[in-house]
């Protein structure tokens, strides 16, 4: 080849170069499909709009698939994830009434688990059997011995799993415990936790399902019941289901906000991979609220109102903090802004959830609500749930995860209907 050939040539490859679209180049923003984190949602009602906003939020994500049982809510998360999908030029969302069709696709990377609680165990192990690694909503599990059987199909399989108390990712929360952990407010000597009720047995009329709605696949594993809407409402509902209040399906607000504020106490005081040693109901029959639990060192948390919803209140020998979503205050007026130097946080630092969960797929670490996390605050809930059904104080070990009490100990596990098995893992 000549020079001036050599020359036109280059002329006509650097031309060719100039208008390559980004997709192939690359550039700021983009992310090699290689990078990309592929993810599936089981269960897509209600809550399931703040998740996928949270988690398309994250640069790496894109949504491949979702499965729900109820065909009218699983078309509405496909409209809103493939718009989401849109504007990172990607891929058409796939919808499955059967969450096992979604676990068999291998372009998938992570799932997010967003069902009713009764289905969390299954769904949550056999993602880790088929390689996924899991976002799971709170509370983690509906028994104590699934939370743990959760656990250790997680660790079989070296998967990352987030529980869903996003809580440890707000400031309030995390300045509160950091405050703690610190010493700012003395030695912790009382907790008082204002949650709701204690779970309840379904006492709702048994009703025709919607042709829109498998029931039969919703009820699942847990013992079965008729269709009621309060169980899963319609579509253009605005009310939330309620399947949480009762038992069988979810733990009441002992669960459901227990999951959050109990999980914060466990923070504050290190206990994350233990937990109380007793469990003390009220002695009034049907009392829905007076119970308490004590660690080894003697701190009691109360299941109590004390003057604020979804709300905790720490006292110690030097002060007292009180912390909820909207509020974080003290008798010492300094601590709700005081700037804790990074050298001397005691705390896993999150500011973001989502971000958090996704920083650990990539890294293969623990996030901030590991499953032995998520598992021991559900624990906490679940054994409360137990006492206030016996009405007797029972002792907890932690380490064993055994009551002293024969019939509690049988109801750290449940029934499980027909061949579904939550330990074949």
């Amino acid at each position: 080849m000549n020079r001036r050939k050599f020359i036109s040539s280059a002329a006509l490859g650097a031309a060719a170069f100039s208008i390559m679209p980004r997709h192939v180049l690359g550039g700021p923003g983009f992310i090699a499909p290689s990078d990309r984190i592929n993810l599936g949602y089981i269960g897509v009602g209600k809550q399931v709009g703040t998740l996928l906003n949270g988690l398309m939020g994250q640069p790496e994500t894109m949504v491949l698939a979702a499965a729900d049982v109820d065909s009218s809510k699983l078309n509405r998360f496909l409209d809103k994830a493939n718009k989401k999908n849109a504007e990172k030029s990607g891929h058409q969302v796939q919808g499955y009434k059967d969450y096992r069709e979604l676990l068999e696709r291998k372009d998938i990377d992570a799932v997010v688990v967003a069902s009713p609680d009764h289905w969390h165990a299954l769904h949550v192990i056999h993602a880790a059997k088929a390689g996924k690694d899991i976002y799971c909503e709170k509370p983690l599990s509906l028994t104590i011995d699934e939370g743990r059987a959760m656990v250790n199909a997680t660790r079989k399989y070296k998967r990352v799993l987030q529980t869903g108390s996003m809580q440890r990712s707000f400031y309030n929360f995390r300045q509160a415990v950091d405050l703690i952990r610190n010493g700012y407010i003395g030695d912790i000597k009382e907790i008082n936790v204002h949650v709701g009720e204690p779970v309840k047995e379904c006492d709702l009329p048994w009703l025709e399902a919607p042709a829109h709605l498998d029931w039969d696949m919703w009820v699942g594993p847990s013992l079965y019941r008729g269709y009621h809407p309060v169980l899963s409402p319609l579509v253009d509902s605005k009310e939330w289901a309620m399947w949480r209040l009762y038992h069988g399906f979810g733990g009441g607000y002992i669960t459901d906000w227990g999951a959050h504020m109990f999980d914060i106490v466990q923070w504050a005081l290190d206990m994350d991979d233990s937990g109380p040693v007793s469990f003390t109901p009220p002695e009034t029959a049907n009392a829905k609220e007076g119970l308490y639990f004590t660690y080894k060192n003697g701190i009691k948390v109360h299941h109590r109102s004390w003057g604020k919803n979804n709300a905790i209140q720490f006292l110690g020998t030097e002060g007292k903090i009180e912390v909820s979503r909207e509020l974080l205050a003290s008798d010492k007026a300094d601590l709700p802004k005081l700037q804790i130097a990074e050298k001397d946080r005691k705390i896993y630092y999150s500011e973001n959830h989502y971000k958090d969960f996704i920083d650990a797929i990539k890294k293969r670490s623990k996030p901030i609500c590991d499953v032995e996390v998520g598992h021991r605050t559900a624990s906490v809930c679940n054994a409360a749930n137990i006492a206030y059904q016996l009405q007797k104080p029972l002792k907890w070990d932690p380490r064993k995860e055994q009551f002293d009490n024969a019939y509690a100990n049988n109801l750290k596990t449940r029934p499980y209907r027909g061949s579904w098995n939550y330990m074949d893992f």
